[in-house]
């Protein structure tokens, strides 16, 4: 099972797509607070997050929660600190579930997680005077990364909701 991991995000908007992106290729999303949104029904909908009664998520009151709840020897880091793509991960080598984790948007994932984590932690290559993506662009990139990978376990190759001839009718 693939999982996002986001630890203390800030922006409503952009934990909204990744909702979408999690929804979407059946990942499970994990939000560690504090959260600089809420999560009510009305909150949720402004931010277009209505894919949430379809997704799988989890909240957790702070890192210790989440990784005590959740052990693995699967954690991958994003940070623009990183040194590895994340094609250069062998992604299809891990044995159990996979989590992707992403810092908040201000300030990403502390130094203290990160420095323990060295070999799991990839950057997205990208020219020198840029110091990130948006978050949600970082989430849809790597997520799908694995998928490919895994040669996109579960997922659909064609459309169902229209019909996958629907261009040929």
């Amino acid at each position: 099972m693939l999982h996002v991991v986001l630890y203390e995000p800030e922006i409503p908007q952009n934990t909204g797509n990744i909702m979408r992106t999690c929804m979407a290729s059946n990942t499970v999303l994990h939000l560690i607070e504090p959260l600089g949104f809420s999560l009510d029904e009305q909150h949720l909908k402004r931010a277009g997050m209505d894919y949430v009664k379809d997704l799988d998520y989890r909240v957790y009151k702070n890192w210790e929660e989440f990784t005590s709840q959740n052990p693995s020897e699967n954690y991958y880091y994003m940070t623009r600190y990183g040194k590895k793509a994340p094609s250069a991960f062998d992604f299809t080598s891990c044995v159990g579930d996979i989590y992707l984790i992403l810092g908040k948007e201000s300030t990403g994932i502390p130094k203290e997680i990160l420095k323990h984590q060295l070999d799991h932690c990839m950057r997205l290559p990208m020219v020198a005077k840029a110091r990130s993506l948006n978050l949600s662009n970082c989430a849809a990139i790597i997520v799908y990364e694995v998928l490919r990978q895994l040669d996109y376990p579960g997922l659909s190759n064609v459309e169902v909701i229209k019909g996958e001839d629907w261009l040929e009718v």
